[in-house]
């Protein structure tokens, strides 16, 4: 029996992946109704949403003394918004907070591939929907 065919009997909803040149991920996703474009980054903790994209995203973020670190920048300034709803493909979450920050430096080096990114889906994600990447066949799973 083929992997999709298992987890789809076991619950999991299949999200199909676009394997950027430069090794990233990337995927498509609506953040409080509108649709974006995301990187799936494993090794980010947390979902991020680029500062310049706040209001198309209809996002309310509160202050915060934390900084970010990731993608060759330290002490990046954040903001947390909580509440937030995220479907990807057929799998959804009404409540996931996530962070808000500067990714123009994603982007200035993603223009290199013509793509412009509106944030980074977490780990978070994974660990909410049980996520099993598929590499070979670009396909995440969500439960």
């Amino acid at each position: 029996m083929k992997l999709k065919k298992f987890l789809k009997k076991q619950g999991y909803y299949t999200i199909f992946l676009t394997t950027l040149p430069s090794g990233h991920h990337l995927l498509s996703a609506k953040l409080n109704g509108k649709q974006g474009n995301f990187i799936l980054d494993t090794g980010a903790s947390t979902t991020c949403i680029d500062q310049a994209k706040v209001t198309y995203f209809k996002i309310k973020s509160k202050d915060t003394d934390h900084k970010a670190t990731g993608a060759g920048r330290n002490d990046i300034d954040i903001r947390f918004s909580k509440k937030n709803k995220l479907k990807i493909g057929d799998w959804k979450i009404k409540k996931i907070p996530l962070v808000v920050m500067d990714l123009g430096h994603i982007n200035e080096v993603l223009t290199a591939f013509d793509v412009k990114i509106d944030g980074i889906i977490g780990a978070d994600v994974l660990h909410k929907g049980k996520g099993i990447i598929q590499y070979e066949k670009e396909l995440l799973f969500l439960k």
